[in-house]
């Protein structure tokens, strides 16, 4: 299924600069290796060695936070990929 991704600003240059894409899955997991593929490089900036969501990255379906890679996808819903930012 195609899922509309929001894209943050600090990873516009994987998307040659889109601040929305589509991408297909039925898993987040499954979503973020179409974008790999997609944009190569992609995924490493989300997702760890260890295969979990990196520590200044919150993915939401809609409004709903979600941190486990095999969350299910439906129909009409949109992935929000936020980053954290800090400075000094």
């Amino acid at each position: 299924m195609t899922v509309s991704v929001s894209i943050p600003s600090p990873l516009y240059s994987y998307t040659g600069h889109q601040r929305e894409v589509t991408a297909n899955g039925e898993t987040i997991d499954e979503l973020l290796r179409d974008l790999d593929r997609q944009f190569p490089g992609f995924r490493f900036r989300i997702i760890t060695e260890q295969d979990t969501v990196r520590p200044h990255i919150k993915l939401y379906i809609n409004e709903e936070l979600v941190n486990r890679l095999d969350a299910k996808l439906s129909v009409g819903q949109k992935l929000h990929i936020i980053t954290a930012l800090s400075g000094g």
